[in-house]
């Protein structure tokens, strides 16, 4: 009996020790691959973070900042279905631990990914939603970039509204004036925030 007890210990030691050292090990590979996205090289840094995910964490906040991490950089990769994968896989994070900034950033995140697909009116939802916790949390930073972030999705939207369109020089179509307008407005809120 004392003996299967000892070996109970142990086993709960040497678990102890995997996971501290799964920790270390995640979280330098994390630390490696943002060092090198820093540095310009994106793909090698989503081959770290894809690492770090591999080895895996307990630590659920340091999970979303690689996830978040890892959406930046297929975003700068032009790889826009992953980019949007991870920055999902953040925004389901930061909302099961209960990081509304981290839920904010997600969602803007996911606002500019989907903004590039073309996904107009679910990426002014996903800006929305960044705004509005910026706003419940006091975060001016996040409060200007989501009001940024709005009003760019929706000069991309007039943008697009304008391809095809014909008209007269000096002329817009009246949806196309009423999204651009939106657009400004936003922009003029980032200048007063």
């Amino acid at each position: 009996m004392a003996q299967s007890a000892a070996n109970g210990v142990d086993q709960d030691l040497a678990t102890k020790r995997l996971h501290s050292r799964m920790e270390a090990s995640c979280l330098e590979l994390a630390l490696e691959g943002e060092r090198l996205c820093k540095a310009g090289d994106f793909k090698g840094g989503t081959a770290f973070f894809e690492a770090a995910v591999q080895v895996g964490t307990e630590d659920l906040k340091t999970l979303s900042a690689i996830y978040s991490q890892l959406g930046n950089a297929y975003f700068y990769l032009k790889e826009y279905g992953k980019a949007l994968e991870y920055h999902k896989h953040d925004l389901t994070l930061a909302r099961t631990i209960g990081d509304k900034i981290g839920e904010g950033k997600a969602s803007g995140n996911l606002g500019n990914t989907l903004k590039v697909l073309g996904r107009f009116d679910e990426a002014v939802v996903c800006c929305q939603r960044h705004l509005d916790i910026s706003q419940e949390q006091g975060d001016k930073v996040g409060e200007a970039r989501a009001l940024y972030n709005i009003g760019n999705v929706l000069h991309a939207k007039g943008k697009q509204q304008l391809w095809g369109c014909t008209q007269e020089p000096g002329e817009l179509p009246s949806d196309v004036r009423e999204t651009l307008q939106k657009a400004t407005g936003f922009y003029e809120y980032v200048s007063i925030i």
